[in-house]
Order: structure tokens, then C-alpha cells, then sequence
């Protein structure tokens, strides 16, 4: 049986206190809406109906083509909601799923077994419900002998069901006939003016249909509406994953303290030390040690590589190679096997080949880099004119000494030399030494000669 879901996303979120739609904040490195499309996906769903109305273009400019999409104009209600997604769902037999965009904690091994429970059972619809010690503010689940008869607001609960701890998640399964047809009886003849998807949920109890309830940890359940909430949910995520790469062989030392988000991949035996945070589509090797301190985003690390206290974005890490602490990879930076990045050492657009040190101090835009050369201290590549960048070559073998700058477009050919403080303008041949400073001058006697000066002009002062 065909499966679907209709996603609730259309609400303005005041709470939230943003310029951004609240199913688009994030949360460990994803929207809230796209945890949810996500884990729709994984459980199995054959397509996905976002309800926007807030913010609807950026909505649709953050999902693209992935989902489909149901406006809805005015906000009435979780009921009228689900209305404007049903309408895709025309000429439709199966089961749909209804989540919302701001509760991204929901699992796709839960909602398998609540759509294995709701088909077996042959119900209309299923109720995902919790526990929770207060329930202030949250529908209860009313049970006689086992059965759901039916869902109680707060608000209208009566002394007995104020006691109830079993509370409505607000996400459903349902029949998708069933749905359709108890959505046409609903109405909105309360004090908001709203259409009520618990609505649906009496319609279908009063026809006699089966409605059943799936409990599952209060966790899952819990949705975002201000910051507050939102760094809360971050949290559980971030955990989520932390524990997820440890199972897999990870070696976190506090987990409490790292920031992984969910695309990350990372080799067994890898040490990730507090203060580490990963994004994006980062890949870290085997047999690693990251931080303390780092912060990588799309960046791929090879095997038995240490990143200490250093930054790195949208960059290739080989394997046993050293960097930081202290390092700056910047975007299009290419760092070779055994190499040495060390501290306050900034590359940027540029390639460094296997076994090329780079220990402290230097600069490295816009270059291609050989094997085995050795940069000495406070060395510059020059890229930038004030107009235009330009690429600098170093080749093979090659000894750069310190506080050497290296004026783009500039080559460099195989084992050559520079002097350290030189500014090498012109290529420098194979095998060579290029010496670019100006020829020291000494003035023997010079501060002797400066004292007696400054002792005769005071001397004359005084005798004025």
C-alpha cells in the first residue's frame, strides 16, 4: 500500500522572533523542515506534500524540487491545513502521513512501525501519543478499555482528564478515503473560526471507524516555536549523531562538547577532541585527531591526519599530515600527504603536494605548490594587485627562505633557492639562488658619532 505525507509548514511562527520562516531555522546543520522531508523519505513515504503559506518562496527556494507544495492562504487550523494537501492527493488510495515542519525529532524507524501498526490493525486513523508528567497545554488522549474515544483539548478537559498523562503529538496516520471524507464534514464553528484536525478524529470515532494510538518516547514529539526550544532540539540532534559515530567506532572524549552535523562522516579510531565542530559534508578519515578547537565544513581528511585548533572550509586534507594549530584553509585549498601546515599559517585557492612544509607564519594564495618544499618563516605570496589575483608556481624541491615574497605571476623551477627577505619578482631558474635585497651597509662608529652630536647641540642650547 502506497504510502504519503502531508507536512505542516505554513505557519508565521511569532515566537520565534525572526526574519526566517520557523520550519527554515536551523537546527545541526538542517532546516527543520528538511529533517522532516528527510525522515519521511527514509520511512518510506512515495511523496512528500509541503503546506507553506508564511514565507512560501523562500519555502520553495530551500526544498526546491523535491516535494510538492500546497499554499495555504490563510491560516485556519491544522484541519484546513491538511485540506489544501489532500487536494493532492486526489483519486489516491494508500496511507498518509501527517508531520509537521517544525517538529524535525520524529524518527523514521517510529513511523515505519507506527504504518506496520496501522495497517495491520486496519484503522482509520492512528494517533502517535506520549507521556509526559505536565501535559499543560496538550490535548489528552481519552482511552476506554484500551480504545481511543476521543481527544480532549486542555482547555475543554474536565477534572479527570486534566490527570491524563498520555498527550496528542499532533502527527497521524490515516486512511486516505477516510480522511478525505471526514475532512468535507469538519467545520469551524468554534471562537478561533478554525477547522480542527482532532475534528476528523471525532468524525471517525462517531462513524464507528477504528482509531488507535501509537505511544512513543516524549522526545520524538517535541516541536520548535522560539529559540529557546530550538537550541533544545539542536541539542538532542547534535547528541544523535555523536552517538551514532561513536557506536561506529569513534572516539569522542565529551561529547556533550562537540558540534557534528548530519552529513558528516568520520573513520573508526578517530579521536574527536572538545571544542570540534563539523559541517557540512565533511569526511574525515581513520585513525585521526581533530581539535580541540576545529571547525571544518566540506572539508575531506585522509587517513592518520592531525587538525589542532585550526579552521578549515571546502578543503582536501591528505593522510599523515599536520596542521595547526592555529591554521586557516580557506576555500579551494588542496593540502597534499605528509605535509606540515603549522601555526598561524594561512593557504587559500592553492595546491601543496606531498611532503611540503609549511611550518609558521606564511601566506599561501592562489599557488601551486610541488613536492618537498620547505617555506621559511613569514614567507608571502603576493597574489592580489589591486585588480586582479595571479597564480605563483613553485616546483619540486624547492627551499623558499624566511620573509621571502613571492610577487604573482611568479615561477619558481625545481630546487631552486630563495634568500631569506628577498622579493622575487622574476622566475628563478632550476637548481638556482635568487638573491632580491638591497646590499647591507654598515657606518662604523655611527651611534658613538650620533651621541656626541646630540651632547654639542644640547650644550649650545644651554649656553644661549
Amino acid at each position: 500500500m502506497n504510502l504519503y505525507s502531508i507536512i505542516l509548514a505554513a505557519g508565521e511562527g511569532k515566537r520565534m522572533k525572526s526574519n526566517i520562516a520557523k520550519p527554515l531555522q536551523q537546527a545541526a546543520g538542517k532546516a527543520l523542515v528538511e529533517w522532516v522531508v528527510d525522515t519521511a523519505e527514509e520511512a518510506g513515504s512515495d511523496e512528500n506534500i509541503v503546506v507553506i503559506g508564511h514565507k512560501a518562496e523562500d519555502m520553495k527556494a530551500y526544498l526546491g524540487g523535491r516535494v510538492k507544495y500546497a499554499l495555504q492562504r490563510e491560516q485556519l487550523g491544522t484541519g484546513h491545513a491538511v485540506m489544501q494537501g489532500i487536494e493532492l492527493l486526489k483519486n489516491i488510495e494508500g496511507t498518509v502521513m501527517v508531520l509537521y515542519g517544525d517538529a524535525p525529532l520524529i524518527q523514521a524507524d517510529t513511523l515505519k512501525r507506527v504504518r506496520e501498526d496501522h495497517i495491520k490493525k486496519k484503522r482509520a486513523a492512528t494517533v502517535i501519543t506520549a507521556y509526559i508528567d505536565d501535559p499543560y497545554g496538550y490535548g489528552r488522549i481519552v482511552r476506554e478499555q484500551g480504545e481511543i474515544v476521543k481527544i480532549v483539548e486542555q482547555k475543554d478537559a474536565d477534572e479527570d482528564e486534566q490527570e491524563i498523562k498520555e498527550i496528542n503529538s499532533g502527527m497521524y496516520f490515516f486512511d486516505i478515503q477516510k480522511l478525505r471524507a471526514a475532512l468535507k464534514r469538519i467545520t469551524n464553528k468554534n471562537a478561533q473560526g478554525e477547522y480542527y484536525i482532532t475534528d476528523v478524529i471525532e468524525i471517525m470515532l462517531g462513524d464507528g471507524d477504528k482509531v488507535g494510538a501509537y505511544v512513543t518516547e516524549l522526545e520524538q514529539i517535541l516541536g520548535v516555536n522560539d529559540k529557546l526550544q530550538l537550541a533544545q532540539v539542536g541539542k538532542i540532534l547534535n547528541r544523535r549523531k555523536a552517538v551514532e559515530l561513536m557506536l561506529g567506532g569513534v572516539t569522542i572524549i565529551d561529547p556533550d562538547k562537540v558540534q557534528i552535523t548530519a552529513n558528516v562522516k568520520v573513520g573508526r579510531d578517530t579521536i574527536l577532541y572538545p571544542g570540534t565542530v563539523l559541517e557540512g559534508n565533511t569526511v574525515i578519515g581513520e585513525n585521526c585527531v581533530i581539535g580541540s578547537d576545529t571547525s571544518l565544513k566540506n572539508c575531506v581528511v585522509g587517513d592518520n591526519t592531525t587538525v589542532l585548533k585550526s579552521v578549515g572550509i571546502d578543503s582536501t586534507i591528505g593522510s599523515e599530515t599536520n596542521v595547526g594549530p592555529f591554521a586557516y584553509l580557506r576555500p579551494g585549498t588542496k593540502i597534499g600527504s605528509d605535509v606540515k601546515i603549522g601555526d598561524f599559517v594561512e593557504v587559500k585557492n592553492s595546491t601543496i603536494d606531498d611532503g611540503t612544509k609549511v611550518a609558521h607564519l606564511t601566506y599561501i594564495g592562489d599557488a601551486d605548490v610541488g613536492k618537498r618544499v620547505n617555506f621559511g618563516c613569514g614567507t608571502v605570496v603576493v597574489n592580489y594587485d589591486g585588480e586582479n589575483k595571479h597564480r605563483t608556481i613553485i616546483e619540486d624541491d624547492c627551499f623558499i627562505g624566511c620573509n621571502t615574497n613571492l610577487v604573482s605571476p611568479v615561477t619558481v623551477r625545481h630546487g631552486a633557492y630563495t634568500a631569506a627577505g628577498s622579493t622575487i619578482t622574476d622566475e628563478v631558474p632550476p637548481e638556482s639562488l635568487a638573491i632580491a635585497r638591497s646590499k647591507q651597509v654598515v657606518k662604523e662608529q655611527w651611534t658613538v658619532n650620533r651621541k656626541k652630536e646630540k651632547k654639542s647641540k644640547k650644550s649650545k642650547k644651554q649656553d644661549k
